[in-house]
């Protein structure tokens, strides 16, 4: 079951299909700078409720309203990653490993120090 679901063709779709989603969203309520930076679409100005904490990777999108630093977007280009490997299972997978990003296993894969949970 792991093979079709992870690193596969089921995937990538929904790492695609979420990506796609985060464009249009990004799209309709960015109203900052847009750019391409760290493999991310980026998408600044987003209201703060469209997205969550400082800022939200949806597949190949990071959304946030100015929270961009190189260190934020190298944690980012994480969850893209993990967007790839786990596809529309990953927002299931992140929310059973819980709020607490001490403790989330994806929040510190991506790196706590860089995501700004730790001084």
């Amino acid at each position: 079951m792991r093979r079709i679901l992870f690193d596969s063709l089921v995937s990538r779709a929904g790492y695609l299909y979420a990506t796609a989603f985060g464009l249009v969203w990004g799209s309709i309520w960015s109203t900052g700078r847009v750019e391409k930076r760290a493999g991310l679409f980026v998408f600044r100005g987003m209201p703060p409720w469209t997205f969550g904490r400082g800022g939200s990777c949806v597949g190949g999108c990071y959304l946030t309203n100015q929270n961009v630093t190189a260190n934020v977007l190298e944690h980012e280009a994480v969850h893209k990653r993990q967007w790839q490997r786990f596809g529309m299972v990953f927002p299931l997978l992140y929310a059973l490993a819980g709020r607490n990003p001490l403790k989330n296993r994806y929040e510190i894969e991506a790196g706590l120090k860089n995501g700004g949970y730790l001084r």
